[in-house]
């Protein structure tokens, strides 16, 4: 079974179980006069419609790419997400009115011991499809299936909330049912937010996760000639399709076809463990010299005098042009102008046979 035939059989499964939870919880509501059920209730159905949208969204994502969309469709699963949270902002609304109306204008529910049993049954439920959604979602890396376990787990809690006030009103008579109605609103808020914005983020495009980006470069680092790698980007065009490029350095005198070979190599290597397509650019090393080592030594000690500076890479020296160049990398709040021309002028006046190219980088990866 592949990834998509997995994400809508649990997407299924969730419809099941939340439709029968929607008249479970529909019918206890009424019966006892539950705000509080109803508006669970609601949640719950709002939580069957979001697993239609990702069955659709899951389908629409796993077409194949076509002229139009050359990178195919995956950033559908985005758009579906995006969808589910406004699905969950709307019943937090819904529920915030009704809840304040229940407040101004209460009347006492009427519990029963089979109520709540029912609730209780429910909040088992709700436990048992949060694990399934979490689980398959970290499986197949679906973002969708994990916000949807994630709330899950949550409606779980304030189920459990709901049983508590039925219990209370059931021994003592005291009705919590408006006011734990408000709390329920302001959690589904929360979490039609937090969904709302995982999603945006990713369409925005987002830093690449730093255990992948220093996975990836020890990995192809492994490989012999290579000498360093820097410059990784990538981009994400759906949960399972990401493109990137990176630098590798190589010995300046290593000859094409050799470079050739190395670079087929890598992108094979990577495509097959970790599923992403890389582009490669080349830096070339020559510091073999003891010269050329003591000429880097220095610059990187006046590198590291400068705390705004992250990372230093690409380092070389053409003999032949008498031009040394290398990249700085600094922080998205810091302005490398400055920086750049303090080095460049202690380079000029310690090494005046010399000319200076300082590239300023952006901090992409870690």
């Amino acid at each position: 079974m592949n990834r998509q035939q997995r994400i809508i059989r649990t997407s299924f499964v969730g419809i099941g179980v939340n439709l029968a939870l929607v008249l479970c919880k529909a019918a206890v509501g009424l019966l006892s006069h539950s705000i509080a059920i109803l508006l669970d209730a609601v949640n719950n159905l709002s939580d069957a419609l979001s697993s239609v949208i990702t069955i659709v969204g899951t389908r629409l994502a796993g077409k194949r790419p076509d002229k139009s969309h050359p990178y195919g469709h995956g950033r559908i699963e985005y758009l579906t997400a995006i969808l589910i949270a406004m699905l969950v902002l709307l019943a937090g609304v819904l529920s915030l009115k009704e809840s304040i109306e229940k407040i101004l204008h209460p009347e006492a529910a009427e519990y029963t011991v089979l109520s709540l049993a029912i609730i209780a049954a429910a909040v088992l439920a709700k436990l048992l499809i949060s694990r399934y959604f979490r689980r398959v979602g970290r499986e197949v890396n679906s973002g969708v299936l994990q916000a949807s376990g994630a709330d899950a787990f949550f409606d779980a809690i304030l189920s459990f909330a709901t049983l508590v006030a039925g219990i209370v009103c059931l021994v003592w008579g005291v009705s919590l049912e408006g006011w734990l109605g408000v709390v329920i609103s302001l959690a589904i808020f929360k979490a039609g937010i937090e969904i709302l914005m995982e999603s945006l983020s990713a369409i925005i495009g987002r830093r690449a996760d730093p255990a992948l980006s220093r996975q990836l470069r020890e990995r192809i680092c492994s490989f012999p000639g290579v000498r360093g790698v820097n410059d990784l980007t990538l981009h994400s065009y759906g949960p399972t399709q990401i493109i990137g490029s990176i630098h590798i350095e190589v010995a300046d005198d290593m000859p094409a076809r050799e470079i050739h070979r190395l670079t087929h190599r890598i992108a094979a290597a990577v495509y097959l463990e970790f599923g992403i397509v890389l582009t490669f650019g080349i830096d070339a090393v020559n510091e073999d010299s003891p010269a050329l080592r003591a000429l880097r030594e220095r610059v990187e000690a006046l590198v590291a005098a400068e705390p705004e500076v992250l990372q230093m890479h690409g380092f070389y020296l053409d003999e032949a042009l008498h031009t040394l160049t290398f990249d700085l990398i600094v922080g998205f709040d810091t302005d490398g102008s400055p920086i750049r021309r303090r080095l460049l002028d202690t380079l000029k006046a310690e090494y005046p046979e010399l000319q200076f190219d300082i590239v300023l980088d952006t901090d992409i990866s870690d």
